[in-house]
């Protein structure tokens, strides 16, 4: 074969192994989201810049003037206005923010410029030049969500709207799902096998964790965490709710449809006993994978097994911020792995 020819080849296993490399870091930046949401710093950066805003403040001056900007949001001037918030304090929350809209353009690039010569190279395989660019686009599509969400903490709230942070975190997790799919079926073709199909069973699994991946979103939104109350080993806390199994305070006024969205009391109430759905769908999702792809198996058990443990210890310390961020980590992770079961299946049915 002459060096043109192989030049122009397919490379589905080179193709796999980059979309891995951007599938963890869609895991990075779901866990550096969870700090900035955590330390309320999302809307410490009043602007988007997409270029300009790549380097931090350079000077004091630059720093007043991010400061000043800042000191216009609803979040400064009825909260950490009267905490008596110094420019030492705002520097620690722009970090934050700056560092997790950073590593959103390192994601881009990290997209972007290896599928650009990929396909220069003729390197990717035929059918999938449509995916690849599909995927693309739901990155920028991430990118204008992130600041759309933004929005609404620096204009009409003192924080984002628990929606747009559910949609947020969403389309990030459903784009580092559909490029582990993708990678899984390069491997495959690498190896000479089919695509794997969505079956009914991996359908379902991934439904149920979707759901619960929402609920997560939106009490991390709505600052749900901290309504079950706290103390390690306390039961009130967990698995009850303020000492009853169906938390007092839950606001039916509007409905029982908004106060599933919208109340704290209620949002969080579903979110921890529909994991146990969650649970036992994965748990036979796994068992069906497990003769043929035991890794898959033991990834998923392990994921949701921590996932739980993380839930809990994260009511009991009252939302202790490196428990917070892990179990925000795991959920991706627990994602992740069901998407390899999802896709083991779907390769033994294909």
């Amino acid at each position: 074969m002459d060096a043109k020819h192989s030049a122009a080849a397919p490379r589905p296993l080179a193709l796999a192994r980059w979309l891995l490399v951007v599938a963890a870091l869609i895991v990075a930046i779901v866990a550096v989201g969870g700090i900035t949401r955590l330390t309320e710093s999302g809307v410490s950066i009043t602007e988007w810049k997409p270029v300009t805003g790549t380097l931090p403040p350079l000077t004091e001056a630059a720093w007043q003037e991010e400061f000043d900007a800042y000191r216009q949001t609803p979040q400064y001037i009825q909260i950490n206005g009267p905490a008596g918030m110094t420019l030492a304090t705002y520097k620690f929350i722009f970090f934050w923010e700056w560092f997790h809209r950073l590593i959103a353009r390192t994601i881009g690039l990290a997209f972007a410029l290896p599928l650009a010569w990929f396909w220069v190279r003729g390197a990717i395989p035929q059918g999938y030049k449509p995916r690849l660019l599909g995927l693309l686009v739901l990155g920028v599509l991430q990118g204008a969500i992130g600041w759309w969400m933004v929005k609404s903490g620096i204009v009409n709230d003192v924080k984002v709207s628990h929606f747009r942070l559910a949609t947020h975190l969403m389309v990030a997790l459903v784009t580092m799902a559909a490029i582990i799919w993708t990678a899984l079926d390069l491997r495959a073709l690498a190896r000479g096998e089919p695509r794997a199909r969505l079956t009914g069973w991996g359908a379902l699994a991934l439904g149920v964790l979707a759901l619960q991946l929402v609920l997560g979103a939106l009490v991390a939104g709505l600052r749900a965490g901290y309504v079950a109350g706290s103390g390690w080993f306390n039961w009130d806390a967990w698995p009850l709710m303020q000492g009853s199994f169906l938390p007092d305070g839950i606001d039916w006024a509007l409905g029982g449809l908004h106060a599933l969205v919208n109340d704290p009391y209620l949002v969080h109430f579903v979110h921890r006993w529909w994991a146990w759905v969650v649970v036992a769908v994965l748990v036979v999702l796994a068992r069906l994978v497990r003769s043929q792809h035991r890794a898959a198996s033991i990834a998923i058990h392990s994921a949701f097994g921590t996932q739980i443990l993380l839930g809990v210890a994260t009511v009991w310390s009252g939302m202790e911020l490196w428990l917070a961020v892990g179990h925000q980590l795991t959920g991706a992770l627990t994602l992740a792995a069901t998407t390899w079961g999802v896709h083991a299946l779907g390769r033994a049915r294909a």
